[in-house]
């Protein structure tokens, strides 16, 4: 170990001191969450205070019965005495539930207080490529800050500034008596500083395979149907082995460490009262204390060292606490949601525009889309052509706002997506992604996104336009049906016509529909050719990716892209006649020619010739005709 990094272990406390200060000077969620929490704490202080004082009425009424009582035989004084210590310590059994109860109130503040801020951490994270272990972890951590917070972790701290008064009173004692309790307090101090430096590790590696275990079972349950149809059961049940195996082994280790050394401390206050007790004696013994001062010294030193006791108890809490509010702290800030434009603009009705558009999957670097630019006004439809892995999905990302460009802008009506709030911008767009994503609640709130003030009009106007009206109504409560989480009780046909309803909730002006017909029948396909007429009619700006034909008879333009290129924009006509024509050239070079003339091999490129540049040539291979 360096002499720099022991000294930093060494000086634990002050650094703790110096986070703390920083961390409530700061203005992010957690800090705010923090000095609130530490206001109330004033008052559950002054409580402590009272609790700490009435505490000595033990061993005060333990001194006047030797000294006093016993001495004089007086069952009137020892009434009284009784009488007296019976009502202190239900005062203190009031007090003491009292604190209970606020810091309870405390922890639960503290949760309330950042449940916004958690919320949109954990909408976040998915989009910001975060490690599935890390998808939960802002709510486990929150858990574990406020059952620290309404624990009893905090009264020792808060118990903790009492100890000298109980030191000065053992001093008053007898000096001997006060050195021998100050020397037990700082070797039990000193085993706290030593849990806190074993134990940091140990705990870190066990939240961290935790975390790793929650992770796969919960890619269990999402993928049950999947591991039991192709017999992975056995396969995952040994990985989940693994990973169990592992969160027991580290789970293990910290334990002992925290075994061991709160054991460590338990034996010694139990040496150190004992030790009180065998000084009171010699005291006694040699005439410089009375029987009353042996007596109320254990019980004093006892109380003295029950705050450090209850930190080594909770330490292992106390660490997670800690840990936590520093992932909190990380997370909030990377999440928070930008703040809200100064202005907020009108409804758009006029174009979309994209300019050398480039867009990267998050966590990742290369773009996966780039150099893109199109241009469309109201009322226009557009196909989103490609072959797979040629980057349709992740342009119709961004497009909706899901994910920022690395370069180029997405504007409505001149304006960047980013010039919008979310809640605003997700008025003025419907998206159907590839997977639909229902949740659990009614067909009606699905389709008005849950708003609680959407009115009946509107959402029948949106199923309605996408052709699922009358298939809702043969559920079996019509709109008010409870379709489970993910829309399980729905076919996968209905999924895709009540996700589109949602897409096209509320006269959103761009909508922007994943594979829409990639569940859908004759009458589906129909229904949604239709809707994306009347939604043109209406103003409307429809993107449709798919590569089913019956899909695009209703748009009238076309985007082709190729490795993540646009190689053909322009009215569908067009790109389907230069189509047919690579695609027929292509069939022409494959026919045999005659024996006597073997035909020279021609490259790929060659089937699109009339396309004027090779470059052109995917355009064949990445439409159905």
């Amino acid at each position: 170990m360096s002499i720099a990094h022991g000294h930093a272990e060494a000086t634990f406390p002050s650094r703790a001191i110096s986070s703390l200060r920083s961390t409530l000077q700061s203005d992010d969620p957690v800090a705010v969450g923090l000095r609130e929490s530490a206001r109330r704490m004033v008052g559950i202080a002054v409580f402590s205070g009272v609790i700490n004082i009435l505490m000595l009425s033990g061993s005060l009424y333990m001194l006047q019965v030797y000294d006093r009582v016993i001495p004089s035989r007086n069952t009137a004084t020892l009434l009284g005495l009784s009488l007296m210590v019976l009502f202190a310590y239900l005062v203190q059994g009031y007090f003491d539930a009292l604190r209970t109860r606020m810091l309870c109130r405390v922890g639960t503040l503290f949760d309330a207080g950042l449940q916004q801020s958690i919320h949109t951490a954990l909408a976040t994270l998915p989009l910001r490529g975060a490690k599935p272990m890390l998808m939960q972890q802002p709510l486990r951590d929150l858990d574990q800050v406020r059952s620290f917070m309404s624990s009893m972790g905090p009264t020792a701290f808060l118990d903790m500034p009492w100890i000298p008064i109980f030191l000065v009173a053992l001093f008053l004692f007898h000096p001997a008596i006060g050195m021998t309790a100050l020397l037990g307090t700082a070797a039990i101090i000193a085993m706290t500083l030593l849990t806190e430096r074993m134990s940091r590790g140990a705990a870190k590696a066990a939240m961290d395979s935790s975390a790793q275990r929650q992770v796969l079972a919960d890619a269990t349950q999402r993928n049950a149907e999947v591991i039991r149809a192709l017999g992975m059961t056995d396969r995952f049940t040994a990985r989940w082995s693994q990973a169990n195996e592992r969160y027991l082994r580290e789970n293990i280790r910290a334990t002992d460490v925290y075994a061991n050394l709160g054991s460590g401390a338990k034996v010694l206050r139990y040496v150190l009262q004992s030790g009180m007790l065998g000084l009171g004696a010699y005291l006694v013994v040699a005439d410089r204390a009375s029987g009353g001062i042996m007596i109320a010294s254990s019980i004093m030193m006892g109380r003295a060292l029950a705050p450090v006791e209850i930190a080594l108890g909770t330490w292992k809490q106390l660490v997670a606490a800690r840990q936590g509010i520093t992932r909190l702290r990380d997370i909030c800030k990377a999440t928070a949601a930008p703040p809200a434009p100064p202005v907020v603009l009108p409804r758009p009705c006029r174009e979309l525009s994209v300019q050398e558009l480039a867009v990267t999957a998050p966590g990742a670097t290369k773009p996966i889309v780039s150099n893109i630019s199109f241009s469309l006004k109201a009322g226009m439809g557009l196909a989103l052509l490609g072959a797979s892995a040629s980057g349709k999905t992740t342009l119709s990302k961004a497009l909706v706002g899901i994910w920022p460009s690395q370069n180029g802008v997405v504007r409505l009506d001149g304006a960047a997506l980013d010039q919008w709030c979310n809640e605003d911008l997700g008025r003025y767009v419907g998206y159907l992604p590839q997977d639909v994503a229902l949740f659990d609640g009614t067909v009606a709130e699905n389709i008005c996104r849950f708003d609680e003030n959407a009115s009946s009009d509107a959402i029948l106007k949106a199923a309605q336009i996408a052709g699922v009206h009358d298939i809702i109504l043969r559920l079996p409560d019509g709109y008010s049906t409870r379709i489970g989480e993910g829309g399980m009780s729905l076919s996968a046909g209905q999924r895709q016509r009540v996700g589109l309803a949602r897409a096209v909730f509320g006269d959103p002006f761009l909508i922007v529909l994943d594979e829409p017909n990639a569940n859908l029948d004759a009458d589906g396909e129909n229904a949604l050719t239709r809707a994306i007429q009347i939604l043109r009619l209406q103003g409307c700006i429809v993107i449709v990716i798919s590569h089913r034909p019956s899909a695009l008879a209703a748009l009238n333009m076309a985007l082709v892209l190729y490795d993540g290129k646009a190689i053909a924009f322009g009215p569908c006509g067009e790109i389907f006649a230069r189509v047919r024509n690579a695609t027929g050239q292509a069939a022409t070079a494959r026919e045999p020619a005659p024996a006597r003339q073997p035909p020279p091999a021609r490259p790929p490129a060659a089937a699109a010739a009339d396309m004027k540049t090779a470059r052109r040539a995917p355009i064949a291979e990445s439409v159905e005709p």
